[in-house]
C-alpha cells in the first residue's frame, strides 16, 4: 500500500492509499479514517465501518460530502471507503459510455460473463483481500468490521452482509438499490457482469438482496435502512417497500424508515451518518 496523501481531521488522519489488487488485476485507491486514539505512541487497534459508494462515485465521494469523519473520531471508530469498480485503460466499461455500468459502477459482485471476469471482482476484492492489507498495515481490527453503503453501496452493504454475515458484525444501507432483479439498473448491470440466458440469470439470485432473503440468507440482528421519500429514483430503481415485503415474509429483522422530502443525494447521506455509524458503535460495543 502507497499512501498517496493524508490529512488532519477532528484529531485523526484522513488518509488515501494506492494498492495493487490480484483480485482487480489493476491499481485501486482506497480512503481511510483514523480516529484520534488510533494513533501515536499509545495507538489502539480500532473497529472500523467500510463503507460502499454508489453510481459514479470514487473513493472520494464519502469522504470529501458526508461528514462521518467528526462522528467517527468520537467514536473511536475507522472508516474504510473503497472505490466502486476497478479502474484503468484495460479495464471494460459500459460500451455505450453511460455512467451507470462500468467505471464507477462495478455492483460489488465477481462477474461470470467475459471481458468482464478478468477485473470485476469487487466482492472478492473486499472480503479476501483489502480487510486482510488494511489489517497488516494499520491498527483497524478486522474482526469488528461494520458495512454500509448508498445506492449500489447499498446493494453491495446488503448482499455482502447476507452472503457472507460471519465477517461483519453489523448492516446498514441509505438508499440502496433493493431489488437490482427487478429494476433497470441491476438488469442492465447483471446482464453484462453476470449473463442474460436464463441459466444465467439463476446467478442473479446470489446478487440480489430481495432475492437473498427469499432464498433462506437472514442475519440474526436487524438490518437498518434509510431512505427518501421525495428521491426520484424510489419507486422504479431502489424498491424498498419488496425490501420490506421480503424481510417481513422470510423472518429478517428490518429498521426501515422513509424520510419525508429527502432526495438521493449526498445531503440526505450526510443527513442520517450519525444514525448509521451509532448503529455500527453499538455492534461493536463502542457505545450502549
Amino acid at each position: 500500500m502507497k499512501l498517496l496523501s493524508s490529512h488532519r481531521c477532528f484529531q485523526g488522519e484522513q488518509r488515501r492509499y494506492c494498492l495493487e489488487s490480484k483480485q482487480l488485476n489493476s491499481i485501486t485507491n482506497v480512503g481511510v479514517y483514523l480516529p484520534p486514539n488510533a494513533l501515536g505512541i499509545d495507538r489502539q487497534v480500532v473497529p472500523a465501518l467500510i463503507w460502499l459508494s454508489g453510481l459514479t462515485c470514487t473513493d472520494e465521494n464519502a469522504v470529501l460530502k458526508s461528514g462521518a469523519q467528526r462522528k467517527a473520531a468520537e467514536l473511536g471508530l475507522a472508516l474504510i471507503t473503497p472505490d466502486t469498480s476497478p479502474r484503468g485503460d484495460d479495464v471494460p466499461t459500459d460500451p455505450d459510455g453511460h455512467w451507470d455500468f462500468g467505471h464507477g459502477a462495478g455492483y460489488y459482485l465477481d462477474a461470470l460473463r467475459e471481458p468482464w471476469t478478468t477485473h470485476y471482482r469487487m466482492n472478492s476484492f473486499l472480503v479476501d483481500e483489502l480487510f486482510s492489507l488494511l489489517s497488516a498495515e494499520l491498527p483497524i481490527d478486522v474482526l469488528r468490521l461494520g458495512l454500509s453503503g448508498h445506492s449500489m453501496g447499498g446493494h453491495g452493504a446488503l448482499v455482502l452482509g447476507l452472503r457472507q454475515p460471519e465477517c461483519f458484525l453489523s448492516i446498514s444501507a441509505v438508499s440502496p438499490i433493493a431489488h437490482p432483479s427487478a429494476c433497470p439498473w441491476g438488469r442492465k448491470a447483471f446482464s453484462f457482469l453476470l449473463g442474460d440466458t436464463p441459466a444465467a440469470q439463476a446467478h442473479w439470485r446470489q446478487w440480489d438482496t430481495v432475492a437473498l432473503l427469499e432464498d433462506g440468507h437472514r442475519r440474526s440482528e436487524s438490518l437498518l435502512v434509510d431512505v427518501g421519500l421525495a428521491d426520484p429514483y424510489l419507486e422504479e430503481q431502489l424498491r424498498p417497500e419488496d425490501l420490506r415485503i421480503a424481510a417481513a415474509e422470510n423472518g429478517q429483522p428490518l429498521d426501515l424508515v422513509l424520510h419525508d422530502g429527502y432526495d438521493h443525494s449526498y445531503f440526505f447521506v450526510a443527513s442520517m451518518m450519525d444514525r448509521h455509524l451509532e448503529h455500527h458503535a453499538r455492534a461493536m460495543k463502542l457505545i450502549v
